[in-house]
């Protein structure tokens, strides 16, 4: 992988891109922060820091964390179900359609901590095409910060993660993307600049907006506006 920062721009060539959805593709936040916000008074404890701890993760983990004893499937269906009916808002990010239109289909797709039935919805309500070939956490044992989510779908692209561009705005997935070996882009659309880079984002940039891609032979070209 060749990389060049030059006058507040990183060029770098990658086999593959791997993109998070939601905060990256596609803006769900207000739609979780109502969910969650809501679960989070029902159980007595602070909605506030209940949304932040939730994003970019699977909602099973965040419910055996807080709630260890209680029906973990049971309260992870309701949440799934509350987030498949609650899409106001979801819409696409700056710039996600044109970066992904740019991108052939085979050096592309999504891992994302939501579960297939609720991804699938909230692409559909944004607009956005269901890649052939997704991860969710349907599909893995361990969710992010594991870099499974990440290997996985560099591993159905047919590369290694070690060949890809991660794309995120979690610190959960900066780390599962910097753990499976892939250098991460990291955009502050739902957290703060420092907690990405403390994950351990290799650039920061905008959105989606920000960044460009060529195919070049044999490898795509990135443009990052930092």
């Amino acid at each position: 992988m060749h990389i060049a920062e030059l006058d507040g721009t990183a060029r770098i060539s990658c086999q593959a891109v791997l993109f998070d959805m939601d905060g990256v593709l596609i803006d769900s936040t207000p739609a979780v922060a109502r969910v969650w916000h809501r679960w989070a008074l029902e159980h007595g404890l602070d909605p506030e820091a209940v949304v932040r701890m939730a994003h970019g993760r699977p909602s099973k983990t965040t419910i055996r964390e807080l709630l260890p004893d209680s029906d973990i499937d049971a309260e992870d269906r309701e949440v799934e179900r509350r987030e498949m009916e609650d899409l106001e808002g979801v819409v696409l990010l700056p710039g996600a359609q044109q970066l992904l239109n740019s991108l052939p289909l085979e050096r592309w797709t999504i891992a994302t901590s939501c579960t297939r039935p609720l991804a699938e919805v909230r692409l559909r309500a944004a607009g956005l095409p269901i890649p052939r070939k997704l991860i969710t956490s349907s599909d893995v044992k361990n969710g992010k910060p594991h870099p499974e989510p990440y290997q996985k779908a560099a591993a159905i692209l047919g590369f290694s993660a070690s060949d890809c561009i991660v794309v995120e705005d979690a610190p959960a997935g900066v780390r599962a993307g910097k753990a499976a070996g892939a250098r991460v882009i990291g955009f502050p659309t739902t957290m703060a600049i420092h907690d990405l880079e403390s994950a351990g984002a290799d650039w920061i940039a905008a959105n989606c907006a920000a960044v460009s891609a060529q195919n070049s032979v044999g490898e795509l070209l990135l443009t990052v506006k930092l």
